[in-house]
């Protein structure tokens, strides 16, 4: 039997707003109607959620206020889930924030200035000459099979074995690809520069400052925190990532990502390969996707199993998914959340 958890309920008033948010999860609870969707609307998409096969949460947020929220056969608001390679977008987020203290110089070194003594093992690296802009925005030039995720999490060192890796040229650096290794130097990089491991970093720049008190980081085999994926989250605080996305980088009037990081994140440098039905227009910004649905410009951090954090931001809207990937179909999974996703926005507008 499907369990659920559904919150439609009248919320604070603006003046109380950051108060009554501080005691219920940071959010400000508001009905549908309240928020300005269509309530009817919202209430069928969260019905219909139930018949879509590994789909574990589906939450909105306008401006603030959680305006729904269910969730699928035994996960509660306080259940940490696997976000997988949504983990990507916020290391990106790490990235603005290394950039802004001073810590990183430049998007355009490359990763033989930015790791040296990780470059002097593999001197004859592909990834030499690749730089931090290119891996953010996915377009090194080298191809990677997505599918050998498991090969990169258990390798050891990580850093060794992704410098290692042959390099299979994809159209040249203005192609996009979907490049696991590469995001995965964003580990060392950072690491060097702030002196300190990715869990480490979150834990001070953004989940404090979010109010994120409970997560999951995986580690490599070395026992560092992975850039590529491996985050666990509490559904509620992925939709946070989104909704502070969708308010510049702010979340309850507190600047925790700078806005030039924002617009430079959420800007697309080229289109994706990929197919998001029913999203048009799909490009790639740092580590975040980009594109247009139902007349509106959305980006969202994606996860394998259709993991979602999605912002609206015209709309002050905020959409994100938790879900266990449906492996006899993947490709049909997703496409049924992205509907649900579809959906939401549409009552919105």
């Amino acid at each position: 039997m499907t369990t659920r958890r559904n919150i439609l309920v009248a919320g604070a008033s603006l003046a109380t707003a950051r108060v009554f948010a501080q005691a219920q999860n940071d959010w400000d609870l508001s009905g549908a109607e309240r928020a300005g969707l269509r309530a009817a609307e919202v209430e069928d998409t969260l019905r219909d959620g139930e018949s879509v096969p590994g789909l574990r949460a589906l939450l909105v947020a306008r401006r603030g206020a959680l305006v729904a929220e269910r969730y699928y056969d035994g996960p509660t608001a306080d259940s940490l889930q696997a976000i997988n390679s949504v983990t990507k977008s916020v290391c990106s987020l790490l990235v603005g924030l290394a950039l802004r203290d001073g810590r990183l110089k430049s998007l355009d070194d490359t990763v033989a200035q930015l790791i040296p003594e990780s470059l002097a093992e593999v001197p004859t690296s592909a990834a030499a000459g690749v730089t931090l802009r290119q891996i953010l925005s996915g377009r090194t030039g080298l191809a990677r099979d997505w599918r050998r995720w498991r090969e990169l999490e258990n390798a050891q060192p990580l850093v060794r074995y992704a410098l290692s890796q042959p390099g299979e040229l994809a159209g040249g650096s203005t192609a996009w690809t979907y490049n696991d290794a590469m995001v995965s130097l964003i580990a060392p990089i950072l690491r060097r520069a702030e002196g300190a491991d990715l869990a480490d970093l979150a834990s001070r720049q953004l989940f404090g400052p979010m109010n994120i008190e409970s997560h999951v980081w995986e580690p490599d085999a070395d026992g560092n925190s992975l850039a590529a994926a491996g985050l666990m989250l509490r559904a509620r605080d992925l939709l946070k990532f989104a909704a502070m996305m969708a308010d510049g980088g702010r979340w309850l009037g507190v600047q925790v990502v700078p806005q030039p990081w924002v617009a430079a994140s959420l800007r697309p440098y080229g289109p994706v390969t990929w197919r998001f039905d029913p999203i048009s227009e799909v490009g790639y910004g740092f580590l975040w996707f980009t594109g247009r649905l139902h007349g509106h410009q959305v980006a969202w951090a994606w996860g394998y199993g259709a993991q979602v954090s999605l912002l609206v931001p015209d709309l002050g809207l905020a959409v994100a998914t938790a879900t266990s990937p449906h492996l006899p179909d993947l490709a049909k999974q997703a496409k049924a959340v992205l509907a649900l996703v579809g959906r939401m926005v549409k009552a919105a507008t």
